[in-house]
């Protein structure tokens, strides 16, 4: 193993999807109806967000941090290997369990080679933020799916630091940063709701003299304000009358170490939990999920659909809540899914898609534009996934509708995941209750955020052989 733990592996595949020589080659899948009910106790892999931002903000305290339950995916540790090129230390000294410091803010070292960010967006968008407040030039790249997708919105706002930005047409990767020593504070509204945005917005403020805000038009995910607290710095909230929240950090903040359990993911959980409710007879349970209100609308949606799913052991651990969920076979039925609901629940409409395809009657999706802009797009690839296995939907504006097969998918398609893990996981749960058996391109990029999924969902009953 190389100093520090364990490597970057990234997946190489050019425009037309080909892998390269030195890359693993693709896993197709092929995903049969589930012949027996899924059951178990299980744990899914920690919070990706919040494994990102650990590294990076323990990376940028005073003292050694110590993380347990960190991802460690292939975009996690990317974030590590992107982070010790920095000049920080970053250990793996048993899984999950990592050691980090670093030389702290304004502290960084210009790297002597390029930031390869893997597949991760919000790795590649936060730590926009940090180089563009550091007085150094750096050049950050990822693989063929991350290239390809847009960072403009986070380098428009990170210029107003002083910083200068050079990338591909669209704001796209390959980018050179030249940073600032001294940048200038933000002040600056987000256009869209973004996490990611506002993220990199507030990382660009730790290094700046005076106060940094920002605000956003509806709350998003707080795992930046969460972490910024527990090291030490001083962050405000304040609501909008508009539904939206105002965040405001005092600048060059004396950020201390301080030691980090990272929760069970629900992003990741949401496939085993849309399995179970789905496979007749199935009951599972998942312990050590995060509960952040701002992250689960997934949950709150599948309950109004009629998901027999308690949440139980309700704790704090290193300032997120956190549970048990116990989830049930259920009948679901279609429903209306507001606008102000998606940050809540961004990543897991793919899957809620596939519930929504199963269920009785029709459910719509309103607001979801942001699926436009991930690992994929995401709202055009959701609809071929579907409608390549039967069921019928409609995109009207930003809205996605999907008519419920009332529990006959008709299943028998080829699913083209674009290098989207997400993608690739929503199809096999789809799989699991279709009619007729259901192709997936490749899987082998799933290991990029659910490291150990097959195995996982074979461990309840599932079946996948790859």
């Amino acid at each position: 193993m190389p100093p520090g733990g364990l490597t970057c592996t990234l997946q190489r595949r050019n425009e037309g999807g080909m892998t390269h020589a030195s890359s693993p080659s693709a896993r197709p899948l092929r995903v049969a109806r589930a012949t027996a009910p899924l059951t178990g106790a299980i744990r899914v892999p920690g919070d990706k967000s919040i494994s990102h931002r650990a590294l990076m903000f323990a990376s940028l305290a005073r003292g050694e941090t110590h993380i347990s339950g960190l991802l460690e995916g292939e975009d996690v540790l990317c974030t590590a290997a992107a982070m010790r090129a920095l000049g920080a230390q970053a250990v793996r000294e048993s899984e999950g369990c990592w050691r980090v410091s670093g030389p702290g803010i304004g502290q960084l070292r210009e790297p002597d080679t390029v930031l390869d960010m893997g597949n991760s967006g919000t790795a590649a968008r936060l730590l926009s933020g940090i180089l563009a407040s550091h007085g150094m030039t750096s050049v950050m790249t990822g693989d063929a799916s991350l290239r390809r997708r847009p960072m403009k919105r986070v380098m428009d706002p990170l210029a107003q630091t002083g910083a200068t930005f050079l990338a591909r047409e669209g704001g796209r990767l390959p980018m050179a940063i030249r940073g600032l020593a001294d940048p200038h504070p933000l002040d600056y509204r987000l256009p869209v709701a973004s996490a990611q945005v506002k993220s990199a917005v507030l990382l660009a403020g730790l290094n700046a003299a005076g106060q940094t805000r920002v605000e956003e038009p509806v709350a998003t995910r707080d795992h930046t304000e969460n972490m910024l607290r527990h090291f030490g710095a001083t962050v405000t909230v304040t609501p909008t009358a508009q539904g939206g929240r105002v965040i405001v950090l005092e600048g060059r903040p004396d950020l201390v170490a301080r030691d980090i359990v990272v929760p069970g993911d629900p992003s990741s959980a949401a496939f085993p939990i849309v399995a179970a409710l789905l496979v007749p007879g199935s009951d599972i349970v998942i312990a050590g999920v995060g509960l952040n209100p701002l992250r689960t609308g997934l949950f709150t949606t599948l309950i109004e659909m009629g998901a027999q799913l308690e949440i139980g052991a309700e704790r704090l651990e290193g300032g997120e809540p956190v549970g048990d969920l116990h989830i049930r076979a259920s009948a679901l039925h279609g429903v209306t899914v507001p606008a102000e609901r998606a940050p809540s629940m961004i990543d897991e409409y793919p899957v809620l898609a596939v519930a929504a395809a199963h269920a009785t009657g029709v459910s719509r999706f309103c607001g979801v534009e942001e699926l436009r802009v991930k690992e994929s797009d995401r709202l055009a690839a959701t609809v071929a996934l579907l409608e390549a296995n039967g069921v019928r939907t409609g995109v009207e504006g930003d809205d996605l509708v999907v008519y419920g097969t009332g529990n006959a998918v008709p299943g028998g398609g080829l699913v083209r995941t674009h290098m989207d893990h997400r993608l690739a996981m929503s199809a096999s749960v789809l799989g699991l209750v279709a009619q007729k058996p259901v192709e997936i391109d490749d899987t082998a990029f799933i290991d990029t955020s659910f490291p150990g999924y097959l195995d996982l969902m074979n461990a309840l009953g599932a079946g996948f052989v790859a």
